[in-house]
């Protein structure tokens, strides 16, 4: 088993910045990638950042330029600082975590509005 939590989020007002971390335990080792996803309300659950244990960093382009990503498989963190933050950005973040299953965390909400 891997638990994942999440920390961060919150109301944060456009073009501003916010972090967010997540810290897996449990049997870390089976670990092989930890990502960043995020959903709103009747819209699929989509990726936004993948970190592969081999140090391989992607990003979905509408964050790319604006979000940064940093972490450390072996250890099972990760974090996500996000910048010039838009509306269409509030959603509830998931942590994630793939190995011999997917495992998610409880998500975090980050919502942006003036």
């Amino acid at each position: 088993q891997v638990q994942l939590v999440e920390s961060g989020g919150g109301l944060v007002r456009p073009g501003g910045s916010a972090e967010l971390s997540c810290q897996a335990s449990g049997m870390i080792f089976v670990i092989g990638n930890m990502a960043w996803y995020r959903q709103t309300p009747g819209k699929q659950r989509e990726r936004v950042v993948l970190i592969s244990k081999g140090g391989n960093i992607n990003y979905e382009d509408s964050v790319k330029d604006r979000f940064n990503a940093s972490g450390d498989i072996v250890r099972g963190t990760l974090n996500l600082k996000m910048n010039n933050l838009k509306l269409e950005d509030t959603a509830v973040y998931y942590c994630n975590a793939s190995g011999h299953y997917g495992y998610w965390g409880q998500g975090t909400q980050v919502t942006v509005s003036s």
